[in-house]
């Protein structure tokens, strides 16, 4: 509470009281400290608010009308306090959330489902980019990211890293053979990412042998889902997300490769802003991911 809210507190009790010793034992401090706010209100407005001699203290009329006006005004901060107690007790209110794109549409997606079910009276709003944005300049109050983090300053919790496999089509397969080595590769089509640098190997790992293959490809693209449906039509391997080629090596459209070989994982985290207390709709929303993604 500001000092001079503090002060039209003190007044209130010492007119009400009609006493400043009995206002500074309902507020807990000395009389002195009564008399000074109610001397810093005075001194601040100019006029006498309450008039004291060694009998009786009683309010003058300028003093009457502004005890009124000053229980109006602690009646309407009690009211803010409460309002924004119940919005940080009761998540409600709107909520945007920023996310990878794949990763939100393949694995946040039926997170966000269940969340709104559970509390209706958050509205959700969701932006999938890939690039790293800035949450206060957008608007954003929970934000995941994949890869590594700078400091941020931002609050991180880690979720499931980003798994990544590696498959073909049976019909590619029976036309150029099924690699067995990670060095094969390099006589295979490797479908890879347009953004990727000129000859980025991929690598991998087995009990502490660590190969790097420098693949070639007749195709690129700048998204995942696109590569994952090349490499279904035939023309070439994959090296995806799990979370997009998944659902072709259940249906038997791709055949994974080289499971026995680790292949590298991105770190994914979840992000909200460094507040000492998250309002309800922010920490259940971050609760609620991490314990179905952390």
């Amino acid at each position: 509470m500001s000092d001079k809210l503090r002060s039209m507190q003190v007044f209130v009790a010492a007119a009400t009281a009609r006493s400043f010793a009995a206002a500074a034992q309902a507020l807990d401090m000395s009389p002195v400290m009564v008399g000074k706010h109610v001397q810093a209100l005075e001194l601040e407005l100019g006029a006498r608010l309450i008039e004291r001699t060694t009998r009786r203290q009683s309010l003058t009329e300028i003093g009457a009308v502004y005890l009124e006006r000053c229980r109006d005004v602690l009646a309407g901060v009690e009211a803010a306090d409460r309002v924004a107690e119940h919005l940080r007790a009761e998540p409600q209110g709107s909520l945007r959330v920023s996310a990878p794109s794949t990763y939100g549409e393949q694995r946040l997606m039926p997170v966000i489902g269940a969340y709104a079910a559970k509390y209706p009276q958050v509205k959700l709003d969701l932006v999938l980019t890939n690039r790293v944005i800035d949450m206060a300049e957008e608007g954003v109050d929970v934000v995941i990211r994949s890869g590594s983090l700078v400091d941020s300053g931002l609050i991180a919790r880690p979720l499931q890293p980003g798994r990544v496999l590696l498959g073909a089509s049976p019909d590619y397969l029976k036309r150029h053979g099924t690699p067995r080595h990670p060095s094969d590769l390099e006589k295979h089509n490797c479908l890879v990412f347009s953004d990727w640098r000129p000859h980025a190997g991929w690598r991998f790992n087995k009990n502490g042998e660590q190969v790097e293959v420098a693949v070639r490809s007749a195709f690129t693209s700048n998204t995942g889902a696109s590569l994952v449906s090349a490499a279904i039509a035939g023309m070439g391997v994959a090296m995806q997300a799990d979370m997009l080629m998944e659902p072709a090596l259940k249906e038997g459209k791709l055949v994974r490769l080289l499971p026995k070989w680790e292949l590298p994982s991105r770190p994914m985290h979840i992000l909200r802003r460094p507040e000492a207390r998250p309002s309800a709709k922010v920490r259940s929303f971050v609760d609620f991911v991490l314990e179905r993604l952390g």
